[in-house]
């Protein structure tokens, strides 16, 4: 289990490196009695491949011959972000080359977080701390929308990414969190809605008629009118005798 672990953490860190130009934002391990197939997420997967593959064959000999592993019995695959605004890892590199090509702090976050928010998310939070203008350090926080901070809702709902920057100036630490909203295709988020949504059903059959104007219903019931009586028998004239 610990060395699954270590494995897993040393190969992220590898891929990291290695790919940090090609959008690279995460990857996954399966392990079958045959072979051990490992998924590389990112932005730019043909960059990844290579011309006629050669990439990918060379990432592919260097994880082999690193973690020892028998020949043609690790694979390496690369799969295409499907939504880059909805990743966490891939919004905080974008943030990272930014900086480090010398945008502005408050610039570049604001950025991510309006991209972020136009690709549907429902909220997003971009932490920069560390020496951004002055000599003292200090955290600059940018947010916008609804962001759920405990709870289990907060880790099946939370996208989150830490980068370090290397600047001139000292290293420069980038948080960012995403809040996805529920999908029931489970592409775009969580299948599981959040658990204080209150859907309302209605029993009628057909829809209620909308409301184009202000109306008021009163309460108090109203007195029956008392029936009318009866017409007056018209009486029979008596003749004088």
């Amino acid at each position: 289990f610990v060395a699954d672990g270590v494995f897993y953490a040393e190969l992220n860190e590898f891929f990291q490196r290695e790919l940090a130009n090609e959008g690279y934002s995460g990857c996954e391990v399966r392990v079958t009695p045959t072979r051990t197939e490992i998924i590389i997420r990112a932005t730019h997967t043909q960059e990844i491949l290579g011309v006629n593959g050669r990439r990918i064959r060379m990432l592919t000999s260097i994880v082999q011959k690193r973690f020892n592993f028998p020949e043609g019995t690790v694979e390496l695959y690369a799969e295409k972000v499907a939504a880059r605004g909805l990743c966490a890892v891939a919004q905080c590199e974008s943030l990272k080359f930014k900086l480090l090509e010398g945008l502005a702090v408050r610039r570049a976050a604001y950025s991510v977080v309006r991209y972020v928010m136009e690709s549907g998310a429902k909220g997003c939070e971009v932490v920069v701390s560390g020496k951004l203008r002055a000599a003292r350090a200090k955290s600059m926080k940018f947010s916008e929308g609804f962001m759920l901070h405990s709870g289990n809702p907060a880790k099946e709902y939370i996208d989150f990414a830490v980068r370090h920057v290397e600047m001139k100036q000292g290293v420069l630490g980038i948080k960012v969190k995403i809040m996805l909203d529920s999908d029931p295709t489970g592409r775009l988020g969580p299948k599981n809605p959040l658990p204080d949504i209150v859907t309302i059903l209605s029993n009628d059959a057909k829809d209620e008629a909308p409301i184009d104007g202000p109306v008021s219903e009163s309460k108090i019931p109203v007195a029956e009118a008392p029936e009318a009586a009866p017409a007056a028998e018209a009486q029979v004239p008596v003749e004088a005798f």
